[in-house]
């Protein structure tokens, strides 16, 4: 045997390797145990030490007005190490207050741990963390530690939490436009992250949160919704979902009170949908206004079929349909046209698809194929049932009533903008599309017109000096375990044109099992909106017949090289200059948004359009 063969066999040989490397591994451990013991010892009185300062940052989420709804923030982990705490009841009686969390069940978390080290609560704002850094250094708290991280802050608490979503504990989008814009937001490359602008306008939220909070209480209603809409440019200034809950504590929140209602939750809209049936009808030539039904009470067909109405409403056309919401005389009308090209109208609304607005987790709602159509099932969806829709579709669907006849995507979001403010793009759901005829249109906004009048059904939505168009509903909810509708649970439902005649605000309010002294909507939508409608008129400036007419020669001279004036009409801006249009932000007498650098490429409303008192001016530069 040769003597290197030995060597490797020799056991002494063995054993001196094997207590180097036992002598080695036995440093690395103490070594890190040495930095784990001195990162949990932190001293009393130590200060907060803050993020790397070449940390990037989360971009901002802002509302359309550049008020800031999201944004990063320093917050700290609050860590506890259980062998130095030296007075349990004094820890728990001074940290209770601070972090919202009862002395007892501080306690019961410190005591129940299986660890010494615990996290007792993470991403505590930097007010909270000042205040705790401060009973430690007077020589209280022992055992409180506090890790810097970098956190998410929403200066407006409950508002619009659905829309704008939240981060989890790692600064990543957990819901809303926190999570489907996560690629925007979020930093990378070395890069701070990009600014969200929403559609949102912070005014206009608050009033409608306001308004669906009383009305969801006065009603006791389950949940409520409440939306408002240009449509115009598809623009949601206001989405109010309840019940809502604190963005700053995501802890003390439901599932249900984080959904989005509006994009996830589908349901049977009632007699709202009459407006979209009738206008499908109308639109086809399968009924003209001057077609008239006879409504006994019920819609009949041989001796299966029977659709009650809520009442006697005998001869009835189009238009009566609208005001007195007749079921039996929208079942009649749907018999004018074949099924197949009735759902095809009624798909073009948008019903079976998604929106698209921007919101993460949106449902195409249901709406069946007509092989899957029972005899019953054309004049049970004309009336609102055996359909499901989301409230994000009824309002798509109300702006091709409000354009005229041109349906226009709803949008969440406009622009993404990097952290300097620069406009990166624009955000557009889609293109806007026309469905109906100019004529078809306007007669179904007379036609809602008409329901505020004395008789209508939607009366309790009126306003004195505007008139508005107005379409209640009010339908059953399907109870699964029965499979049958409910007899106590409904849902009422109110859409609202404003003004009735071109129109610049989309109203829907829906509440949900309201269980008051009524369950219609005409009696318990209808007046929110009525209410929402007074204020949102004066706040976005919408002429009301009483106001006074400001005189004014409608004209203004830019000192530029051409001359641009704004006479009874409003101009062509096309391919101006964004400097040519500074003086127009001077006026007081219109809203001009303008929208990206460089030179004007579209304009809304269109050259030609009558000028007056407070019109928005949309103008999209690039």
């Amino acid at each position: 045997m040769s003597q290197s063969t030995m060597d490797k066999t020799d056991p002494k040989q063995i054993k001196r390797r094997f207590l180097v490397i036992a002598f080695i591994l036995g440093g690395i451990a103490f070594y890190v145990l040495i930095k784990y013991f001195a990162a949990m010892l932190n001293p009393p009185g130590a200060d907060f030490i803050a993020p790397p300062r070449d940390t990037m940052e989360r971009g901002a989420i802002l509302d359309r007005n550049g008020r800031t709804l999201a944004i990063q923030t320093r917050m700290g982990n609050i860590t506890v190490w259980r062998p130095n705490i030296e007075d349990i009841e004094e820890l728990t009686t001074d940290l209770s207050p601070l972090l919202e969390i009862s002395a007892g069940e501080i306690r019961k978390n410190i005591e129940g741990s299986a660890s010494d080290f615990l996290y007792l609560k993470k991403q505590v704002e930097l007010s909270v963390i000042q205040r705790i850094q401060s009973l430690r250094t007077q020589g209280k708290l022992a055992g409180i530690s506090i890790e810097p991280v970098l956190g998410r802050n929403y200066p407006h608490k409950n508002l619009a939490a659905q829309i704008i979503g939240f981060t989890k504990s790692d600064n990543e989008g957990g819901a809303g436009i926190e999570y489907s814009f996560e690629s925007e937001l979020a930093p990378r490359d070395g890069k701070n992250g990009n600014q969200v602008i929403l559609t949102i306008d912070t005014n206009v939220q608050y009033i409608l949160e306001d308004i669906a909070a009383r009305s969801m209480e006065e009603n006791k209603a389950e949940a409520a919704m409440l939306m408002a809409m240009d449509p115009r440019t598809g623009d949601i200034l206001g989405s109010a979902i309840l019940p809502g809950f604190d963005l700053n504590d995501i802890s003390a929140s439901t599932e249900i009170s984080r959904m989005d209602r509006t994009a996830i939750w589908d349901y049977e809209p009632g007699s709202t949908f009459k407006v979209f049936s009738i206008a499908a009808l109308m639109d086809s030539n399968s009924i003209e206004p001057d077609t008239y039904f006879v409504c006994n009470g019920e819609y009949t067909r041989g001796d299966r079929i029977t659709i009650k109405c809520m009442g006697n409403h005998g001869n009835v056309n189009a238009e009566d349909i609208i005001v007195y919401s007749c079921n039996a005389g929208a079942a009649y009308a749907s018999e004018r046209m074949g099924t197949a090209s009735f759902a095809a109208a009624l798909e073009n609304f948008g019903f079976g698809r998604r929106t698209g607005a921007g919101t993460p987790g949106e449902t195409p709602g249901l709406f069946r194929p007509i092989n899957q159509w029972s005899e019953r099932s054309k004049p049970t969806i004309a009336m609102g049932q055996e359909v499901n829709v989301t409230a994000l579709q009824m309002l798509q669907a109300a702006t091709a009533i409000a354009n005229d006849g041109v349906l226009m995507p709803p949008r969440i979001v406009s622009r993404i903008k990097s952290d300097d403010g620069k406009t990166i793009r624009e955000w557009k759901p889609g293109e806007p599309r026309r469905i109906l005829s100019e004529e078809t249109a306007r007669n179904m906004q007379r036609y809602m017109k008409a329901g505020t009048e004395d008789l209508g059904i939607g009366r309790f939505a009126r306003i004195k000096d505007i008139p508005i168009g107005v379409k209640t509903g009010t339908a059953q909810m399907y109870d699964p375990k029965t499979r049958t509708y409910s007899e106590t649970d409904y849902i009422a439902s109110c859409i609202a044109l404003v003004p009735a005649e071109n129109p610049s605000l989309v109203l829907y309010m829906v509440l949900i099992k309201p269980m008051g002294n009524y369950y219609f909507g005409s009696r318990t939508a209808a007046p929110a909106i009525r209410e929402t409608a007074e204020k949102l008129i004066d706040y976005l400036g919408i002429l009301r017949e009483r106001n006074p007419q400001e005189s004014h020669s409608g004209q203004i001279i830019i000192p530029a090289e051409d001359i641009l004036t704004i006479g009874d009409t409003v101009p062509d801006f096309i391919g101006r200059a964004k400097r040519s249009l500074a003086p127009l932000l001077r006026r007081d007498d219109l809203i001009l948004d303008i929208r990206g650098e460089g030179w004007v490429v579209r304009q809304s409303p269109a050259p030609g359009t009558p000028f007056r008192p407070g019109i928005t001016i949309i103008l999209e530069l690039e």
